[in-house]
């Protein structure tokens, strides 16, 4: 491993901006300056000399299939351009220490890997939980003295803990194990952290679009998920990837998300399944007045949305794999019309529906080009948005005037997941 002067030399170097450019394409000026200055702040914090791991790990971009992997269903997904990236050098003991940019200065033992109460919801609890998993699966691990910057902020629907537990699965990996952790492992460590320590039931479509990388299909289906790369680009074909930030607040928000999970398998067990995936349609729809009796009606329409989901995402891959843009921009919104009557994620509250103000906006300035959905989670947060090239200007000045300077994210897939960045 290099040292911070070391790895400052390289990054500067031809191989080095080569390696940046694979990952930042065409904004690599701003992003050597990035990874410079989080070296700096590294040895600032813990001292100079250090041997280092530099690791990236993006957000991502949920496409089609809302609320379906964790009823093992199936989801379109792609990393996209902003990541969470680590400057990390090895301790002889099992402390950590983590600055991260905005954030206090956390320091933890890991003596103990077991969850601890007091952590809930909390930065330790994620790393503690990806630690105690990777030791459970045979992995090295030790403490280690990080700093960490995240462009993938905290409610921007790009899903930031899931890229905050891949980044600190790479480090453990990159400092013990030679970076040799599979893709689809790293992100199963990652859910496990946030299922079990952090205290959130995702499913695990955030952790695997993250680590895996590029424009996938995943059907989780069976315990080892089906991973299906699509070599297609939204930007060859005239289209950015806008994310509006409506600036709605995901506080208190974790018994909303958990309802969708809770119902689609209350469901299920009406049919005597464990999840959604194991029943098909036609089942569902024989027993549909048994289940209603059962688990009510908005569980009824939850499953429903379940099942026409898989569906689209099918038809979504198949219209992509065909470069047919109408079709697949019809999928897109009719998941999102979806969302929005059948899951019923865009808004908690009746008096503030930021997310449906979004969309109906969006509908209004493409006047029928691209596509617009609800974004991730749901209920407060980020709409989706397919835009035109020629319209990018003025959909982002209409939608940052609606709701503020700075609201809109213009993004690009990302070909490359969780990364170490530097010869070893």
């Amino acid at each position: 491993m290099m040292d911070h002067q070391e790895y400052k030399r390289w990054l500067s170097s031809h191989p080095g901006q080569e390696r940046l450019g694979q990952l930042y394409g065409a904004d690599v000026k701003r992003q050597t300056a990035r990874c410079l200055a989080l070296l700096d702040a590294h040895q600032q914090a813990f001292g100079a000399g250090r041997p280092l791991c530099l690791v990236s790990a993006p957000g991502r971009t949920e496409i089609v299939g809302n609320h379906t992997d964790h009823n093992r269903g199936c989801v379109l997904a792609a990393a996209v351009n902003l990541d969470t990236l680590a400057v990390a050098s090895p301790r002889k003991d099992r402390l950590v220490r983590l600055h991260s940019a905005g954030y206090a200065p956390l320091s933890m033992d890991l003596g103990d890997l077991s969850p601890q109460p007091g952590e809930k919801n909390t930065t330790a609890a994620l790393i503690r939980g990806v630690a105690e998993r990777m030791e459970a699966l045979g992995c090295r691990i030790g403490g280690f003295d990080a700093a960490v910057t995240s462009q993938v902020l905290s409610g921007s629907g790009l899903s930031s803990s899931a890229a905050f537990e891949v980044a600190m699965a790479a480090v453990f990996d990159a400092l013990y194990n030679d970076f040799t952790l599979e893709a689809k492992t790293r992100a199963r460590i990652g859910q496990y952290a946030e299922n079990l320590h952090f205290g959130k039931p995702s499913g695990l479509m955030d952790q695997m679009a993250s680590s895996v990388g590029g424009l996938v299909a995943i059907d989780f289906k069976a315990d080892e998920a089906q991973v299906t790369a699509l070599p297609f680009s939204f930007a060859a074909s005239g289209y950015h990837l806008i994310v509006v930030d409506t600036r709605g607040s995901h506080d208190d928000l974790t018994p909303a998300y958990s309802a969708i999970q809770s119902e689609m398998q209350a469901v299920a067990r009406a049919m005597g399944a464990e999840v959604l995936r194991e029943r098909n349609k036609a089942d569902f729809m024989a027993q549909l007045p048994h289940i209603r009796q059962q688990a009510g009606d908005r569980a009824v329409l939850r499953a429903l949305h379940f099942y026409n989901e898989n569906d689209r995402v099918a038809r979504a891959v198949a219209a992509l794999q065909a470069d047919d843009l109408p079709l697949f921009f019809r999928m897109v919104k009719e998941s999102g019309l979806s969302s929005w009557t059948m899951l019923q994620n865009l808004y908690v509250h009746a008096q503030s529906q930021p997310l449906a103000l979004a969309l109906c906006a969006a509908e209004e300035v493409l006047d029928g080009d691209g596509a617009c959905r609800v974004h991730g989670g749901g209920f407060a947060g980020t709409t989706l948005n397919f835009v035109p090239d020629h319209q990018v200007r003025d959909f982002t000045g209409r939608m940052d005037a609606i709701f503020g300077e700075g609201a809109c994210l213009v993004l690009d897939v990302r070909a490359e997941g969780a990364a170490r960045i530097g010869t070893p």
